[in-house]
């Protein structure tokens, strides 16, 4: 392997931007061109220009000769691009999720074994220092759990764009559930068993449904639920809850609300902010024990989480984990293996609300 490893970046936008940022930075990355559909009609932030620019994939790997692809594209490009990117011998980094059907997913996961290619996910949330201490103190609280999760997003100004543009692809329980999904796996360490979804459209200029609700029950008893609604109309009130409860009792990732005061209406909402999803407050942890007199016997612990990274750091965690995972061989089994687990819980969510029944795991 060359010192530093070549990458094409595939899809340019809030995602992609972030990552390709991360290569321009890395040492260990040399960005050899940035690929979109779109791309020579699009502003490139100033410091990715001067790359090479292309709107055709086969022309890009041709012309660029990668080491490794970076797929940020719509959902439902992603395998086609991760396939042909393997096939020519690359590595693949892929935003969530991997796939729009549970067979396309193990198709590129199949490749990946049978090249030899890493396959890293972004599933940002396994580098977030914040939730990695939710599931280890959440393992903490005995069985069954109680999983309770949400991700609700007001639509206004680009978000309204990118919000209606990934509907296009999939239902929000479907494109973010993968992640939450994938915390009440890491969580429990049991298997799903059941899950049932309940949706609604709220949103006209939307194709798919907007609002959906699933909820998970798994074999040791555990149960969760994640919520997830874009759209102009969302509220904003509660739509941050992540917290898990179990005998032991409860850990709540706690995030601070700022003031919304003389926030100019063409600005994102806070809760479109996709910083408010990521960078957290505190964990609140909260101990079920209680003493002679059945009064608690130990006060809630507030553990600070103020020097968590931001948005930006955490992709840069992210790549600095595929460039370990080329240049170390790692073995990732465990979260390919894990992403299409998540893929399949929340599709059968989706299956869920069209067939109006519980869907029984196999």
């Amino acid at each position: 392997m060359p010192d530093k490893v070549k990458v094409l970046v595939v899809g340019l936008g809030n995602m992609g931007a972030s990552h390709a940022s991360a290569y321009h930075r890395l040492e260990g990355f040399e960005i050899v061109g940035l690929m979109s559909r779109s791309i020579k009609d699009r502003a490139i932030p100033e410091e990715l220009s001067g790359y090479p620019l292309f709107e055709d994939f086969d022309d890009a790997i041709a012309q660029t000769k990668p080491d490794a692809v970076s797929i940020n594209s719509w959902p439902n490009t992603h395998v086609d691009y991760a396939l042909r990117a393997m096939n020519a011998g690359c590595h693949v980094f892929m935003e969530k999720p991997i796939a729009t059907t549970v067979e396309d997913a193990e198709r590129v996961v199949a490749l990946a074994r049978e090249k030899n290619r890493k396959l890293v996910l972004g599933y940002i949330l396994r580098v977030h220092p914040s939730w990695i201490k939710f599931i280890e103190m959440g393992r903490t609280l005995g069985k069954p759990l109680v999983m309770r999760l949400n991700l609700n997003q007001q639509s206004s100004g680009p978000a309204w764009h990118w919000h209606k543009n990934l509907i296009d692809s999939l239902i929000p329980i479907v494109d973010c559930g993968v992640h939450y999904v994938d915390v009440m796996c890491q969580l429990t360490g049991a298997k799903p068993v059941r899950v049932h979804g309940i949706g609604a459209k709220l949103w006209n200029e939307a194709s798919k449904q907007n609002y959906g609700h699933l909820h998970v029950t798994f074999d040791d008893g555990s149960v969760g639920w994640y919520e997830a609604g874009w759209g102009p109309m969302m509220s904003e009130t509660a739509y941050f809850v992540k917290d898990v409860v179990g005998p032991n009792g409860a850990v709540s990732i706690v995030a601070g609300q700022s003031d919304a005061g003389g926030r100019e209406e063409e600005e994102l909402s806070d809760s479109a902010d996709i910083n408010r999803h990521t960078k957290t407050d505190a964990l609140k942890i909260h101990y079920a024990e209680l003493d002679a007199d059945k009064n608690f016997a130990r006060k809630d612990t507030l553990l600070s989480m103020e020097d968590e990274p931001g948005h930006q750091d955490l992709c840069d965690r992210e790549q600095e984990f595929f460039l370990r995972a080329i240049r170390e061989d790692l073995d990732l089994s465990e979260s390919m293996n894990a992403a299409v687990d998540s893929l399949r819980i929340v599709l059968a969510a989706e299956r869920s609300i069209l067939e109006e029944k519980a869907i029984e795991l196999n």
